[in-house]
C-alpha cells in the first residue's frame, strides 16, 4: 500500500478547525484546560493537574493603623504591672476575621531619676472597650536597670509583638509597665507610638 507524502519545504496552506485541535495535557507541556476564570491564575492542584485559582489571602495585610502621640504622662512606682499604663493612650483596630494575627509595633519614652530603679514595658489589649486589659498572645518586653547615673531619659523602648484574634470586637492596644526600686515616668504625650497590622491567616 502506497503512502502519500507532503513536502513541507513547499509550504502548507489552510487552517484546522478549533474543534479538531486536541487539548494538550500537563504531561506534554500543556494545561489540560479548555477554559478558565477571569481574574484568576493557573495553579498546580496535583503533580499532573493545573486549575484556575484565586491568589488567596493568607499573609495578606488587610489593614494598618498608626498612632504617634496622645494621652498623658504617667509615673509608676510599683513592681507589679500597671495595665494599661494610661487608659487614655491606646490604638483601636477592629479585626475582619477570627484567627487573623495583629502585628504590634511601637514604643514609649521613659524617664528614670532613681539609682537602682528598673522597669518593664509590654503590649496589652482590651476587647471590651477598655474595661479589662490583658496580655497579647506574644509580646517582647522592653526593660532597663538604671545604675551609674542619676537620671536617664530615652525614647529607645521599641517593642514588637503579635496577637491572635479570638473575636471581631474592637481591639484596643496599649502598653503595660512596672517600675521597681523607684519611680519611672512614662511619656505618652508626643513621645509614644503604636502601629498595628492585621494579617490574614
Amino acid at each position: 500500500m502506497a503512502f502519500a507524502t507532503i513536502d513541507v519545504t513547499k509550504g502548507i496552506t489552510g487552517t484546522i478547525a478549533t474543534a479538531n485541535l486536541p487539548t494538550i495535557p500537563v504531561t506534554k507541556g500543556g494545561t489540560g484546560l479548555t477554559s478558565g476564570t477571569t481574574g484568576q491564575f493557573l495553579k498546580f492542584t496535583g503533580s499532573t493537574a493545573v486549575a484556575s485559582s484565586t491568589l488567596g489571602t493568607v499573609g495578606k495585610i488587610l489593614q494598618v493603623k498608626a498612632k504617634m502621640s496622645g494621652g498623658s504622662n504617667t509615673n509608676i512606682n510599683n513592681s507589679s504591672f500597671q495595665t494599661p499604663i494610661n487608659s487614655n493612650y491606646y490604638l483601636e483596630i477592629t479585626p475582619t476575621t477570627v484567627g487573623n494575627t495583629i502585628i504590634c509595633l511601637g514604643g514609649m519614652d521613659t524617664n528614670s531619676e532613681t539609682m537602682g530603679v528598673y522597669y518593664h514595658i509590654k503590649f496589652c489589649v482590651s476587647t471590651d472597650g477598655g474595661s479589662n486589659y490583658g496580655d497579647i498572645t506574644n509580646s517582647e518586653t522592653s526593660y532597663q536597670y538604671l545604675t551609674g547615673a542619676t537620671r536617664y531619659e530615652q525614647n529607645g523602648n521599641y517593642l514588637n509583638g503579635s496577637h491572635t484574634v479570638a473575636n471581631t470586637n474592637a481591639h484596643r492596644f496599649s502598653f503595660m509597665a512596672l517600675s521597681g526600686n523607684g519611680t519611672t515616668g512614662f511619656y505618652a504625650n508626643g513621645r509614644a507610638s503604636i502601629t498595628l497590622f492585621e494579617v490574614a491567616q
